[in-house]
């Protein structure tokens, strides 16, 4: 699984890089699902535009966003919504077997 993190607008910060980088580990059980992961950052005037987009293997790409005042809050409840994703797109293959 490739993980890609651009920010447009503000530079990220080491630490929201470190900070994602362990909320990333969280999905660590959907490695064989993913293919990669493309994170970007987005600053407004007055909050963050959080964008994630994941290839998955048999060829569905899903893409999640989630705004925020803050850069690891939106990172928290953007990683939650991909953790849902990742589950539903799990139980779907399993359906069609």
């Amino acid at each position: 699984m490739n993980i890609d993190v651009r920010s447009v607008h503000f530079d990220l910060s080491e630490e929201s890089r470190q900070y994602l980088a362990t909320r990333a580990e969280r999905i660590g059980y959907a490695k064989d699902m993913i293919v990669d992961l493309l994170f970007v950052f987005t600053k407004d005037s007055k909050n963050y535009k959080l964008e994630v987009t994941a290839n998955f293997r048999w060829g569905v790409q899903a893409h999640l966003q989630e705004t925020s005042f803050e850069v690891n809050p939106g990172i928290d409840l953007l990683m939650d919504k991909l953790d849902q994703k990742i589950s539903k797109e799990k139980q779907k293959v399993q359906e069609r077997k």
